[in-house]
């Protein structure tokens, strides 16, 4: 089983979660359990990525449907701090155009605080 950590703290607007680790088939379930338990009505969602190493198919479906469900509640996702292997995984797959990310977890909290999804990260 891969490791993950997971780890929450209450913003203005909404929270923010930092993912650490790898993302697959064996724990996707254990990330969005943990961000439906946390998540609450409002501006949306920060995950910070930027601890994260390893992302499969799994993990993408899971930012999709975590995307879905702040969505549905009128916020926003907002992913921060994906680089590495993770961020090319997006990128390939085209869902790094489908998401809203921010080059750090400070950005995407500032943007989420202020209800602006401007400054979002596009990709290179």
């Amino acid at each position: 089983m891969s490791h993950l950590s997971l780890s929450c703290r209450d913003l203005p607007g909404g929270v923010l979660i930092t993912v650490t680790g790898e993302l697959d088939a064996t724990n996707a379930h254990e990330l969005e359990s943990y961000a439906e338990s946390h998540r609450r009505p409002g501006p949306g969602m920060v995950l910070d990525l930027g601890g994260l190493i390893f992302l499969d198919s799994r993990g993408l479906h899971v930012l999709l449907r975590l995307q879905s469900a702040v969505g549905g509640q009128g916020g926003l996702l907002r992913v921060a701090g994906v680089q590495g292997r993770p961020a090319r995984i997006l990128q390939i797959t085209g869902v790094w155009s489908v998401l809203t990310i921010y080059p750090d977890a400070q950005q995407a909290a500032v943007a989420m605080c202020a209800h602006d999804a401007d400054g979002a990260q596009k990709p290179s």
